[in-house]
This record gives structure tokens, sequence and C-alpha cells, in this order.
């Protein structure tokens, strides 16, 4: 847009302010469209030259926040699939718990017997159609992709389990093409990669129609850190105790009292978790 301020992305890389695209990632939160209007104007009119990307966010969750939590926690999707960190094992149980509740056995870190070595593999999928070998690729970092070298050397520890033949953890089905899945984005070069040598790649923006973002918000299969009722320790807490969907702490509300929230507090999150849980979660592998 002719004459709009640079912002700053997490990159460091600087572009023109979109009202549009703000307006866009907005919308997707489920707020209503005249809601959406007022928010963009007002946040439009605070922009300045050199804003980072992240204040304009801020601002703007921190107006759809007053007016309700659950489009609150929708927008918020991004930075709460980082607040899985700071290791990747959370988001490595992200991944898994979605894929068991759609149907998958699904087992974490299970080692297979290669040609060459033995390989750990982040989460094995399986179902009527076969079994997926997954690997998670974690990063704290907004800023940073994965470039090509990962799915360079994921598809290489694949192709040692595929030629050892067989040794699938007790499961005879055949094995599907194998997903890379992150939460921040692939290089043009990995992606490239990745399409010639058969390889599922899944990232927050792609595939461009169906993304990890898209899946998740067409599903309702949130992770319990999308929500502004908790605070980081209660999030923590919760995770320890096992459940990482917020879906998982509608079946089991008793744990919010165990992280010792009180009856009013437990009765709001739970109206937003419900909230953010009412679509079709089966539409998250269409």
């Amino acid at each position: 847009m002719v004459g709009s301020p640079k912002i700053v992305k997490a990159s460091g890389e600087k572009v023109p302010f979109s009202a549009a695209k703000l307006k866009k990632s907005l919308l997707h939160s489920g707020a209503p469209a005249d809601l959406v209007n007022t928010i963009v104007q007002k946040v439009t009119a605070e922009v300045y030259e050199g804003m980072p990307t992240r204040k304009i966010y801020k601002r703007a969750f921190a107006l759809l926040r007053g007016y309700r939590a659950s489009y609150a926690s929708r927008y918020k999707l991004k930075q709460a699939i980082y607040e899985l960190g700071p290791t990747g094992f959370p988001f490595e149980r992200f991944i898994s718990a979605v894929l068991s509740h759609l149907g998958f056995q699904t087992k974490s870190n299970q080692r297979f017997r290669g040609k060459c070595v033995s390989h750990e593999i982040d989460v094995v999928a399986t179902n009527g159609e076969g079994t997926r070998l997954i690997e998670c690729k974690y990063h704290s970092d907004p800023g940073k992709k994965c470039d090509v070298k990962v799915p360079l050397y994921i598809y290489s520890r694949f192709e040692d389990v595929l030629q050892n033949g067989g040794h699938r953890t007790g499961n005879h089905s055949e094995f599907k093409p194998g997903w890379v899945v992150t939460n921040t984005r692939f290089t043009g070069d990995a992606e490239k990669y990745g399409n010639c040598v058969g390889l599922y790649l899944l990232s927050w923006n792609h595939p461009p129609e169906n993304s990890l973002k898209m899946r998740i918000d067409r599903s309702g299969l949130y992770p319990i850190t999308v929500s502004p009722l908790l605070s980081a320790k209660e999030k923590q807490l919760l995770l320890e105790q096992g459940p990482v969907l917020c879906r998982e702490v509608l079946k089991k509300p008793h744990l919010l009292d165990q992280i010792g929230i009180s009856k009013s507090r437990k009765n709001r999150i739970l109206k937003e978790f419900g909230q953010l849980c009412a679509v079709n979660a089966n539409s998250w592998m269409d």
C-alpha cells in the first residue's frame, strides 16, 4: 500500500503495513465484521514507522480480548504454539494428541532399526490406511525458518528405516509418505525438495489451503496455551498433568481444580474452551 508506514517482522524484514492483512487475520478469530472494522481502524491510527509487528499483534489482541476471550484465543494461536516450548517435546505431544483425537493410534519417540543405524521418530501414527512417520521441528524463534537441510536430513532417516523393511514396532501396515511438521515456516527450497521426494510438509502457512493454522482453526483442536484466562504458570501445570488440548480439559474439568483454579474462573475457562471447540474436529485431516 503506497504511503503506508514500514513495519518490522520477527525476521527483521521491513514491509508496508497492510490494514487488509490485519483485517483478514482478525476475521479468522470469528469476531463479527463490525468489531473487526472497529479494531482495524483503531490499530491503523496507532501504527508508526518501524513499529514491530508483535506490538501491532498485542494491541489487536488486547482489543479482541476486551470483547470475548475465545476471539482473542483464536487470534493468539501462533503465539500459543510458541508457548508450547521452550523445548520441542510439548509440540510433539500436541501433534500426537491431535492425531489421537482423530482416531490414530499414536506413539511418541519410537526407535526404528534402519539399514545402517537406528533412528528415534518423534511421532508414529497408524490407522487403517497405514503408518505415518512424523518428525516435528519446533523453533522458539518466530523469525527462524526450516531450510532445505531439514527435509534432506529427515528424508535420509526415513529412507534408512524403509530400506530395512518390516521393523515397524509390531505393525505390518504399509508406510505412508513421511511427514515433517514445524511451527514456523519452510523456505522455498525446503518445500521444493519435500515435494520432489514425496515428503508431506506441514507448517504454519503450508500447504497454502491446508496449513497447520487452517487445520487447527477448522477443527477446534486448540492447545491449552491459547487461553488468555490462564497464567503462564497455570498452563505449565496443566501441561505437566498431561492434557495439551482444550478439548481434553473439557473432558477432565477437575484438572483445573487440581491446579488451584477458583470455581468462578473455572467456569469462565470452560466456557471459553467450549466456544473454541464448537467445530468439527475431524476436519483437521481434510
